[in-house]
């Protein structure tokens, strides 16, 4: 879900620029201050974005570059006038007093520094008219973080696809080992009898190493996994949006290699195991970036 894009619209009164910022999130959270927008607007941005980008930390980003004849502030000639008057009488009511500056020049720069004298332009930067040029920007920069993710998806398919391969890879390694584990297992349980001394009806011994056998079987969680391993790369290549899906699906991988960790007894297979382990948790770290 990570992504960036920008989009700018040139406007009567300067140039908007919009920037989006998307980071992983399992909602769709938008943040999107800013005095520039109109009010009437932003509902109408939030929903095309959430539309669009479904999921993540979206930031959104407005800046402003004002023309130079836009910028420039103006001068309140009515206020200059009253300042200017009000320190006329003041000046002609200090009799006796000689001033040896030119007093009309005087008088206009102290009311030029009065309080509010100069003032910035007002009113709305986005007028109804020129919306149509900000709707197209954010336009843009929508398909800009959309052909961004596109980008970065491809390689985290390429990732991801990679990682459950080695994960059935290395059940196939366990299956190899399936025989030498029984066979160490019988190998142990008649070792153990020998030092005990003990000979058990041949019967009942073979009756009671099925039944030990049984409890060590993870044909069940082979299977299990090779599913959810299919079922994992059906979902990411034919979902539109596998990101949650997928999340419970490790979680299901996660659980069946739990199990046969467990019921390994073999020193082989308990290596393969942490090695699935490893690609699992690097799997789920990627898929928190699917959409």
């Amino acid at each position: 879900m990570t992504g960036y894009g920008k989009g700018e619209a040139c406007l009567s009164t300067g140039k908007l620029k919009i920037e989006i910022r998307t980071l992983n999130g399992k909602g769709c959270d938008i943040s999107l201050k800013s005095s520039l927008l109109p009010k009437d607007k932003e509902l109408l941005v939030r929903q095309k974005i959430a539309d669009a980008l479904h999921r993540g930390t979206i930031d959104v980003f407005l800046n402003f570059e004002a023309n130079a004849s836009e910028s420039a502030k103006t001068i309140n000639a009515d206020l200059v006038k009253e300042y200017y008057n009000q320190l006329l009488e003041i000046r002609n009511s200090l009799k006796g007093i000689t001033i040896d500056t030119d007093v009309n020049k005087f008088l206009m720069l102290s009311a030029l520094r009065m309080p509010d004298v100069i003032e910035a332009k007002k009113g709305d930067i986005i007028s109804e008219e020129e919306w149509p040029l900000v709707e197209k920007a954010f336009d843009e920069a929508i398909q800009a973080v959309c052909d961004y993710r596109a980008k970065e998806g491809q390689a985290l398919y390429k990732d991801v696809t990679g990682r459950v391969a080695k994960i059935e890879a290395l059940e196939n390694e366990v299956e190899s080992l399936e025989s030498e584990r029984i066979e160490g297992v019988k190998t142990r349980l008649r070792k153990n009898l020998d030092e005990l001394a003990a000979k058990p009806d041949a019967e009942r011994f073979e009756q009671e190493l099925i039944f030990y056998l049984e409890k060590l079987d993870i044909n069940e969680e082979k299977v299990r996994l090779r599913q959810h391993c299919r079922y994992f790369m059906d979902t990411i290549d034919s979902d539109p949006f596998p990101g949650k899906k997928l999340g419970f699906i490790i979680q299901e991988m996660g659980r069946e290699i739990n199990t046969t960790g467990s019921k390994a007894n073999h020193a082989g297979i308990q290596k393969k195991v942490v090695l699935m382990k490893d690609e699992l948790e690097k799997i789920r770290e990627q898929s928190l970036n699917i959409l």
